[in-house]
């Protein structure tokens, strides 16, 4: 950005400024809850429905999401949510126990490791473009968490696998195409099978005015795979030794001395692949999990 566009927007900086001070004082009490997210509504049915136009990378970043991976299951200690620390390439005490248990040959033990497997997220900028149930979110920017499901359909989208299908970038402003998210809950699972994409189209007509004032209101993604927003190793440890209810080292824990609950449920199993999740001490677990069904 010029100077001499900072300076023609330090009212506006300002303004935005104060907002995110004000929704960091709210994550305090409600650590799941952050206002620059959008999440679909569901109907009673668990069905919704909205257009949403995701977005290219912030000024300053290259790809348009942030890959993350957490942990989220419950044991006689109470819960354990929290992000892993793999997501930053580095070893995470519960993806280190999975990969132990997957490898003891007991099968308990391996239904233990399902339970407590990994999450994978991606996260990015998106404009909303019909919002049926929340029409006051049409036309602003917000972040959008989305799951391997719906990171399939933008893969699918960019390398398309029939010869009749030209590929497009879907994060692209001229170039790339609305998504129309439709939600069903399926034998009780929320399912975005239907989901697709439009034909391509430019976003606002293509009138890059618009579009440069747009994108300059897109939120950073690098802080959400910022090593500053991870627990150490050691903290990760000491709250599984707690939440596993032994107060032994998370090495020792088999099938025989852990009682695991979990309805989380996701694509693979954790012997140390991928996967994200918000932070907390456990004190939400039902915001949580309403969350992650959202999500896949």
């Amino acid at each position: 950005m010029a100077f001499s566009d900072m300076k023609k927007n330090t009212s506006k900086g300002f303004e935005r400024l104060s907002d995110e001070l004000t929704k960091i004082s709210k994550k305090g009490s409600d650590s799941y809850k952050d206002d620059r997210f959008w999440r679909p509504e569901l109907d009673k049915s668990s069905n919704g429905y909205a257009v949403i136009r995701f977005l290219p990378p912030c000024d300053g970043e290259d790809v348009p999401w942030a890959r993350t991976f957490s942990h989220g299951f419950q044991g006689p200690g109470g819960w354990y949510i929290e992000k892993s620390r793999t997501t930053l390439g580095e070893k995470d005490p519960v993806s280190e126990m999975n990969t132990r248990l997957w490898n003891s040959g007991d099968e308990r033990d391996k239904d233990i490791a399902r339970a407590r497997k990994r999450r994978l997220h991606y996260i990015s900028n998106i404009y909303i473009v019909s919002d049926p149930a929340n029409p006051q979110n049409e036309g602003k920017v917000f972040l959008f968490k989305y799951g391997k499901k719906i990171h399939d359909k933008i893969v699918g989208a960019m390398q398309p696998e029939f010869e009749d299908e030209s590929p497009i970038n879907p994060f692209d402003f001229w170039k790339g195409a609305d998504f129309k998210l439709k939600v069903r809950k399926v034998a009780g699972f929320i399912n975005y099978d239907k989901s697709e994409f439009c034909d391509a189209s430019p976003l606002l007509s293509g009138d890059d005015d618009k579009l440069e004032e747009l994108w300059k209101t897109q939120y950073p993604l690098s802080e959400h795979t910022d090593a500053s927003s991870f627990k150490s190793y050691e903290e990760l440890a000491s709250r599984l030794s707690i939440v596993l209810g032994d107060g032994s080292s998370p090495v020792k824990n088999t099938a025989e001395s852990v009682n695991v609950k979990s309805n989380v449920t996701t694509d693979s199993i954790d012997t140390g692949d991928d996967s994200d999740s918000k932070t907390s001490g456990g004190d939400d677990a039902l915001s949580y999990f309403e969350q992650l069904a959202s999500e896949d």
